[in-house]
């Protein structure tokens, strides 16, 4: 199923599924008044039948067979939300050797840039440092917790932050755990998963270069509101099939900046799965992020976004995420 939030005309967030191409939405919660009667609760939001576990998803494929029409809207008649928002918890994976060794690269040449004689000052640079982030990468997965209270959806606006100047996307997809999990073994690892989104790690590039040093991971880099954009729907992993071969690409404003795929990840969601969950909890509709594909971000290119810019990143089977960048004082002016 590719499941979705969306916003009633009641202003309510409700869960529907997306069905003829993407281009229908059935009310889950209504459908299930209207065929089976009662108050439909296990359907009253998607993290409610992500809680509600094999049963709850097999009633709403059930009434997505029968698509009672007085339950149907248009896609083009309502506002998708992210799919889960806020998730119950968010952490952000680097699962892509490829993305980490262009940052660093990048990250050097335009340092070198600002100096007289930059392939020069290229050369002499010292790597330990960042050999230091791969070596640690290479023998185990590293993740950081998200600000989950700054999600939004499909082409809600990004906000600029204001203390930053240089923006930049990241094209990563990721999943949400099916039920409570706690020293998973890898090999099943797979059956926690219920499904995936497209996610879109929205960075400030030059508070993040700042605040690295610190050895705490990313503060102001990453948390700002409208930071984290994830949909534009959960596909349920029975639907996706493999997850790991899959063609990412990120284009902004109709250009292609970036592709990769995702049979190159170094760890994959079931080794992150087995790492975290050692003597912790995960929870039902938690989400883990994969990190940026290789050549899925400006920073790799040296290319930043503009105010104005639509991102459009895409991931074959689960859709594209879509979102225009803003700076705050054209939200303000919409606003008034």
């Amino acid at each position: 199923m590719r499941l979705v939030t969306f916003q009633g005309a009641d202003g309510q967030h409700r869960a529907g599924a997306l069905f003829n191409q993407d281009e229908a939405v059935l009310d889950l919660r209504l459908a299930s008044q209207l065929v089976r009667g009662g108050d439909g609760a296990a359907l009253t939001s998607v993290q409610a039948l992500i809680e509600g576990g094999e049963a709850a998803l097999a009633e709403a494929r059930a009434l997505l067979a029968r698509t009672p029409s007085d339950a149907v809207v248009a896609r083009s008649a309502v506002k998708l939300l992210a799919p889960v928002q806020p998730p119950t918890q968010m952490r952000d994976c680097s699962c892509f050797e490829l993305h980490l060794r262009q940052c660093f690269a990048a990250a050097r040449r335009a340092r070198a840039l600002q100096t007289p004689d930059p392939e020069a000052t290229l050369k002499a640079m010292n790597t330990r440092a960042d050999d230091r982030v791969i070596d640690a990468f290479n023998r185990q997965p590293i993740y950081y917790k998200c600000n989950r209270f700054a999600v939004i959806g499909p082409d809600d606006d990004v906000v600029w932050p204001d203390y930053s100047e240089q923006l930049d996307f990241e094209l990563e997809f990721g999943c949400y755990i099916a039920g409570r999990a706690k020293n998973v073994p890898r090999d099943r690892a797979r059956q926690h998963i219920f499904g995936y989104t497209i996610f879109n790690d929205v960075s400030a590039r030059d508070a993040q270069a700042k605040e690295m040093g610190g050895m705490l991971g990313p503060a102001k880099g990453k948390d700002f509101d409208t930071a984290n954009v994830m949909g534009p729907c959960l596909v349920t992993a029975d639907e996706l099939g493999d997850p790991y071969d899959l063609t990412m690409i990120a284009r902004v404003n109709g250009e292609e900046w970036g592709r990769g795929n995702t049979r190159d990840m170094r760890w994959q969601f079931e080794d992150v799965i087995a790492h975290i969950s050692r003597s912790e909890t995960l929870y039902p509709g938690e989400f883990l992020g994969s990190g940026t594909v290789g050549n899925g971000c400006g920073l790799e290119h040296l290319r930043f976004l503009k105010p104005g810019d639509v991102v459009e990143l895409e991931v074959e089977g689960l859709g594209i995420l879509r979102n225009r960048v803003v700076r705050p004082s054209a939200v303000a002016d919409r606003a008034a």
